[in-house]
């Protein structure tokens, strides 16, 4: 059960197997079904979430009703609210399951005794910390300098197995246009297309 987190893991810093035992023995496996929440607005995020098996979407929903999607997540990827965690505070944001959905979860006070009794482990949660920092500020980049068609070209190269798991209204959501507007990209992409 442990094996993905545990490569996932290391490959940023020297675990041994003593110090793997320990994180084992603070983090718990939690199934969340298709639809399913994770975390609702409201609540205090109280846990980060490797994902062994499924795809899980976080958003919130703004003044008009509508779901606005910050991140999809898939296997060997993290998922939290990590203001609402850092601070102990109630959350903006949802998380919810796309699809049945295997997690491993640590909850607050456990990552604050793990990172005592493991020092290493705090590295590689800080390096994981700025490598998600610098996803957010190249989509912001790519919200404001670059055109809907290219933000969409971005998002398949990057995530070509998201394409093919999440309904494409939550993708357009997610690129922040219409899905209409994705649906006229594709449609153009599709015509570029030199016939076989």
């Amino acid at each position: 059960m442990y094996s993905e987190i545990d490569k996932h893991l290391s490959r940023n810093t020297f675990i041994s197997e003593g110090e793997f035992e320990l994180l084992h023995s603070y983090i718990r496996k939690r199934i969340v079904r298709k639809r399913g929440f994770l975390l609702s607005q409201g609540e205090v995020c109280n846990f980060e979430a490797y994902i062994v098996k499924g795809c899980l979407k976080k958003y919130y929903i703004d003044d008009k009703g509508d779901e606005v999607i910050l991140q999809f997540a898939v296997e060997d990827w993290w998922i939290s609210d990590i203001g609402s965690f850092s601070e102990q505070k109630p959350s903006n944001l949802f998380i919810e399951a796309l699809e049945d959905s295997e997690l491993l979860v640590i909850d607050y006070a456990n990552k604050e005794k793990l990172f005592e009794e493991v020092p290493g482990l705090e590295r590689v949660f800080r390096m994981m910390i700025q490598k998600s920092y610098a996803v957010l500020e190249n989509r912001f980049y790519s919200s404001i300098a670059k055109s809907a068609e290219e933000r969409y070209l971005e998002f398949v190269k990057k995530y070509p197995a998201i394409v093919q798991r999440v309904p494409q209204t939550q993708i357009a959501s997610y690129l922040g246009i219409t899905p209409e507007s994705l649906s006229r990209i594709k449609s153009k992409m599709f015509k570029k297309k030199p016939a076989a």
